[in-house]
C-alpha cells in the first residue's frame, strides 16, 4: 500500500506534476543464432565418419539450434552412442526429424533429441543388438554377459518412458516392436499431456509430438 506524501493533512499538489518514476529498467542485446542441419540418411559407419558432426555438436552455443534429419535402417552402435553421447553434452538446442525410418540405433538417435518431430508415414522400430564375438570360449561368453548388462542399460536411459518397461524387456529377449507416425504422435502426445521428461534430454525439455 501507498500513502501520498502529505502536510497537515493536505496532499502536495506540486508533486502530481512530476513525471512518474519507472518502475523497471530495459535491457537488450542481439546475439547470433545459427541453424545447423544434418541428415543421416543410410546405415551408420564408423565414428570417423561423423567427426564434423560431433565436433559441432560439442562446441555449439546456446543460441544454436541443430536438426538431425533421420532416415536410417541403423548401423554402428559404438557410432550411435557417440553421437547421442554429444547431443546430450551439447548446449545447442539439437532437433531430431523423423523423415522415413529409423530402425534400431536409427530409433535411439531420434529419442534422444530435445524436440521430436514426425512427418506422416514413418517408421521406428526397435530391437535387439547383434553382434560377433572372438576368443576363448569363456572369453566370449563374459563379452556377451556385459554387453547384454551395456545394452540393457542404454534401453532403458533412452527409450523410457517411451517405451514402457514390460515393452524393454521384450526386446531384450529378442521381439521386435514397430511403430508407424501415428502410434509415435500417440506416445509422445501421452508423454506431453502426462508430464513427463525424457531421461535422455540433457535439459528435462519437453517433447513435441508432431511436425
Amino acid at each position: 500500500m501507498t500513502i501520498p506524501n502529505s502536510q497537515n493533512g493536505i496532499q502536495n499538489d506540486m508533486e502530481d506534476d512530476l513525471p512518474p518514476e519507472p518502475v523497471y529498467q530495459r535491457f537488450e542485446r542481439q546475439v547470433a543464432i545459427r541453424q545447423i542441419s544434418y541428415y543421416i540418411s543410410g546405415e551408420l559407419q564408423s565414428p570417423m565418419a561423423y567427426a564434423e558432426m560431433l565436433y559441432t555438436l560439442r562446441t555449439a552455443s546456446e543460441t544454436d539450434v541443430i536438426y538431425l534429419h533421420l532416415n536410417t535402417p541403423g548401423g554402428n552402435f559404438d557410432t550411435g552412442l557417440q553421437i547421442i553421447n554429444n547431443m546430450l553434452d551439447s548446449s545447442a538446442r539439437v532437433v531430431t526429424v523423423l523423415e522415413a525410418r529409423a530402425f534400431s540405433m536409427g530409433a535411439l538417435l531420434f529419442l534422444a533429441g530435445d524436440d521430436l518431430y514426425v512427418h506422416d508415414n514413418c517408421q521406428l522400430m526397435f530391437h535387439n543388438y547383434s553382434g560377433s564375438f572372438i576368443g576363448k570360449g569363456n572369453e566370449q561368453h563374459a563379452q556377451i554377459l556385459a554387453v547384454g548388462k551395456w545394452f540393457e542399460k542404454v534401453m532403458k536411459r533412452i527409450c523410457h518412458p517411451f517405451l514402457s518397461n514390460e515393452e524393454i524387456e521384450i526386446i531384450l529377449q529378442g521381439g521386435d516392436l514397430w511403430l508407424d507416425s501415428d502410434a509415435i504422435r500417440k506416445r509422445l502426445h501421452q508423454m506431453n499431456k502426462g508430464g513427463q521428461d525424457k531421461p535422455a534430454s540433457k535439459s528435462r525439455k519437453p517433447v513435441a509430438d508432431k511436425k
